[in-house]
C-alpha cells in the first residue's frame, strides 16, 4: 500500500526536532547530525509541501502555523510507533534513570535514603543529578525530576505532587532554648540565602509574627545557611523537608514550629514513561517516602505572640 501524499519521511524528525527546539542547531544537536543535514531536509519537505514552514528572521527561527499542526501530527505518531515497538520487543530499558533534584534536598534528603530505595527497588538504579528550575530533559538525558512549583511547569511535562513546602526557623538547640517567642529572635543573628532571599518575609507574612534582627548573614547556598545554623551562627528559615533528620537527630531546633507556605513539590518527567516499569517503582517510593512531609509541627503556642 502506497500512500502518495506522505512527505519524505527521512525529513520528519529532522523537521520534528526543529520545530520543538525552533533551532536548527540544537536540532542538530540532539539527532547527532550537522546543521547543514536539518537544512537540506527542512528545504526537502518544504519543496514537497510547496510552503515556507518556518519564517527566518536575523538570528532567530520562527515556526508558521501549519508547521506547529504538523509537527504535533509527526510528535503523536511517533509516539504511537515507540509504545507498539515496547509492547512487541518487551526489552527491559537499559542503564540507570537519571533523577534530577533541588541541590539541598538531594543532598539532605534524598541520599541518605538511597539504601533505602536499594531495599525496596534492587532492580532501579538512579543517576543523580542536581539542579533546580525548568528541566533540560533532552539536552541533560533526565528522566525525571524533582521540582518545587515556583516556576511555571511546561504543558507537556508529566507531574506528581508530592508533598508540600512547609518552612520555619531553625537553630542550635541550646539557641533555641532561649527563642520563646518571636521577640527574642533579635538576640540572634538571622541567616540568609542568597537563593531564597525573601524567605524570612515570608515567614514574617505567613505567621504574623514580628522578628527584627541586631544583626543579619547572607550565605550563598542552602546548605551553607543551614550549616551556619547547626553551628551556632544564628537562625534560619529552612523547609522542613530538608532538616527533619537533623531535628530528629537533634542537632537542630525549630523553636517556632513550621508553617505551609503554599508551594509543593512534584515529581516532573517528559511524558508518561508507562512502558518502563522501573519508573513506576521510582515513583512509588518517593510518593511512600515523602508522605511523612506533608504535614509538619506546628509552631507551638509560645511562639504566638509576637
Amino acid at each position: 500500500m502506497r500512500w502518495p501524499d506522505l512527505p519524505p519521511l527521512n525529513t520528519l524528525l529532522p523537521f520534528e526536532a526543529t520545530v520543538r527546539h525552533a533551532s536548527m542547531t540544537a536540532a542538530a544537536r540532539e539527532l547527532h547530525v550537522t546543521h547543514g543535514a536539518v537544512s537540506r531536509q527542512i528545504q526537502n519537505l518544504e519543496r514537497h509541501l510547496g510552503t515556507t514552514l518556518f519564517e527566518r528572521r536575523t538570528r532567530a527561527l520562527h515556526p508558521t502555523p501549519e508547521a506547529h499542526r504538523l509537527a504535533a501530527a509527526v510528535r503523536e505518531a511517533l509516539d504511537r510507533v515507540d509504545g507498539a515497538t515496547r509492547s512487541i520487543t518487551h526489552r527491559p530499558p537499559a542503564g540507570p534513570l537519571t533523577l534530577s533534584c533541588e541541590p539541598t534536598l538531594l543532598m539532605r534528603w534524598l541520599i541518605p535514603r538511597l539504601p533505602d530505595l536499594a531495599a525496596a527497588a534492587p532492580d532501579v538504579t538512579v543517576h543523580l543529578s542536581a539542579g533546580g528550575g525548568p528541566v533540560p530533559f533532552e539536552r541533560d538525558g533526565i528522566d525525571l525530576a524533582v521540582r518545587r512549583d515556583d516556576f511555571p511547569f511546561p504543558e507537556d511535562v508529566s507531574r506528581t505532587r508530592l508533598f508540600a513546602e512547609h518552612i520555619g526557623p531553625v537553630c542550635r538547640p541550646d539557641l533555641a532554648a532561649r527563642l520563646t517567642a518571636a521577640a527574642d529572635v533579635p538576640d540572634a543573628t538571622l541567616l540568609h540565602t542568597a537563593t531564597r532571599p525573601r524567605a524570612w518575609d515570608d515567614w514574617r507574612r505567613l505567621t504574623g509574627m514580628r522578628a527584627e534582627p541586631a544583626s543579619q548573614q547572607t550565605l550563598e547556598h542552602f546548605y551553607l545557611t543551614l550549616q551556619a545554623a547547626s553551628a551556632g551562627v544564628g537562625v534560619a528559615i529552612a523547609p522542613y523537608a530538608v532538616v527533619r533528620d537533623d531535628l530528629e537527630r537533634g542537632q537542630l531546633a525549630a523553636p517556632f514550629g513550621f508553617v505551609p507556605d503554599g508551594t509543593g513539590y512534584h515529581l516532573l518527567t517528559r511524558r508518561p514513561l508507562a512502558g518502563d516499569t522501573r519508573t513506576a517503582r521510582l515513583t512509588t517510593w518517593l510518593r511512600t517516602r515523602t508522605a511523612d512531609l506533608e504535614t509538619a509541627p506546628d509552631r507551638r503556642a509560645a511562639g504566638a505572640s509576637g
